[in-house]
């Protein structure tokens, strides 16, 4: 457990990114919208951050459960301490590409982009399972330096067990970004029998990944049932998957979600 004035292995990383004024208090985000904006198939949990002194508040109750723990992690040093030590390097390396993406982006669209990625952490079972993490950043200052970020940790052993170390940074709408790129923390390479999907194929397996049904993919699209269809079957045929499920975790194998 680490002491909340201790600095934690990203506090590097988010220099000159994150505010630096850690009196002020930060209102509770709209939670509940943004779960809607996240992919949550699992277990789940959600904390929020205040990126100026790395602090955790509005912990979701799932997290002590899942990960077997007495009291709610106050501090970001004690959410690394369940990371696997092998991921570690990755995590660092997977924020700094997110780091300088946005930056590349633009810092004035952060709180409409979505970076995620996976990792292992340890559960309630003493084992190391594997984790998606997502992160929707909800105040930043007039400089475009953050100050609150919303993350959600969803257990998806149950998926694959197996990680990508694929970073995606999606658009929140009203922006429709879609940037996936790969950091490898060791020589290990990457599957090289991913699909070529088109983007409208990417957005669709986003939207049946959620959960979505056809008619809401095509309500939220603005296109018809059966041209949903069409391309949910091609979706299939091109990733030889023989339903959702399979669809589905092919794609977390894939980094596309």
């Amino acid at each position: 457990m680490g002491n909340p004035e201790d600095k934690h292995l990203l506090s590097q990383i988010w220099e000159r990114f994150a505010a630096e004024d850690k009196s002020q208090a930060l209102p509770k985000p709209f939670i509940e919208k943004i779960i809607g904006e996240m992919f949550t198939i699992g277990n789940y949990y959600y904390y929020v951050i205040n990126l100026a002194d790395s602090s955790i508040s509005n912990q979701h109750k799932n997290i002590l459960k899942i990960h077997g723990l007495s009291d709610y992690p106050k501090h970001l040093s004690e959410i690394f301490s369940l990371i696997h030590p092998d991921d570690i390097p990755f995590v660092l390396k997977a924020e700094h590409a997110v780091v300088e993406k946005i930056k590349q982006i633009g810092t004035e669209h952060q709180l409409f982009l979505k970076p995620s990625y996976c990792f292992r952490m340890k559960t309630k079972k003493g084992k190391y399972e594997l984790f998606h993490h997502q992160a929707v950043h909800t105040m930043m200052d007039e400089n475009h330096r953050l100050f609150q970020s919303v993350n959600i940790h969803t257990n998806i052993q149950h998926i694959t067990p197996q990680n990508p170390y694929t970073v995606l940074i999606t658009g929140i709408s009203p922006r429709k970004d879609f940037h996936q790129f790969t950091v490898q923390p060791t020589d290990e390479k990457k599957n090289s029998d991913q699909p070529n999907l088109t983007k409208r194929e990417i957005e669709i397996l986003i939207l049946i990944a959620k959960g979505y049904s056809g008619k809401e993919i095509s309500d939220q699209l603005i296109l018809s049932e059966h041209t949903i269809r069409s391309h949910r079957k091609n979706i299939l045929k091109k990733t030889n998957s023989r339903n959702s499920k399979e669809l589905i975790r092919k794609a977390f194998e894939w980094g596309l979600v």
